[in-house]
């Protein structure tokens, strides 16, 4: 015959499954009734009375454990507490993951990586890998707004659009139209009317000196 427990009665307690009797003898916790000493952090077993702790999946974790089943940020190697932002199969903190050249923050911006997977915003990316125009230096990078590089390449040297001109009087080349078409000689960038003075010069010299 069962006997009812004596002194004031709390439940079965959610550890152990002993009677939780007496006042001050349980806790209540994750919908359940603990005995003080069986409500502990179910990894390190350290008492949870009066401590924060975590309930994942109707467990108790301690602060430390429970960070410690954390995923940690690719960048920082810190534990990520709040919203995880997730990219090349990585996780990372928000505000960590950046640029490499100007550590702008990439979160929710158009990003692009190098061969060794270091992010870049695409601004910094095309300054840093872009092709260089043979005139300014510069790089050949997208215009404003667009996605595509458009470049001109001439004698294995690349070109801006605005920089593609006649070495001799400025003329502003185009493959489109013979007239501002490109008349290389002697490695120069030429238009056409330039280049047949060019010539008629070096074949003026060629004849006097012979």
């Amino acid at each position: 015959m069962n006997h009812p427990p004596s002194g004031e009665y709390f439940g079965r307690c959610g550890g152990c499954g002993e009677d939780v009797v007496g006042d001050g003898a349980g806790v209540v916790a994750l919908d359940r009734v603990f005995h003080v000493g069986c409500f502990v952090c179910s990894t390190c077993r350290a008492q949870l009375r009066g401590q924060h702790f975590y309930a994942v999946e109707r467990r108790a974790y301690c602060e430390s454990c429970y960070v410690a089943t954390l995923e940690k940020c690719s960048t920082c190697s810190q534990p990520i507490l709040d919203r995880i932002l997730r990219a090349m199969g990585k996780a990372y903190h928000p505000g960590c993951f950046t640029c490499v050249v100007c550590h702008r923050g990439l979160d929710g911006i158009p990003f692009t990586v190098d061969a060794t997977s270091q992010i870049h915003c695409i601004e910094d990316f095309h300054r840093k890998f872009a092709p260089r125009c043979s005139v300014c230096g510069g790089a050949i990078m997208p215009e404003p707004g667009q996605e595509e590089t458009v470049r001109i390449v001439a004698l294995d040297r690349s070109f801006h659009i605005g920089c593609y001109k006649c070495e001799e009087c400025g003329l502003l080349l185009s493959s489109e139209g013979e007239c501002q078409g490109c008349y290389p000689l002697d490695g120069h960038i030429l238009c056409k009317a330039c280049s047949a003075w060019r010539i008629q010069e070096l074949s003026a010299t060629v004849t006097t000196d012979c």
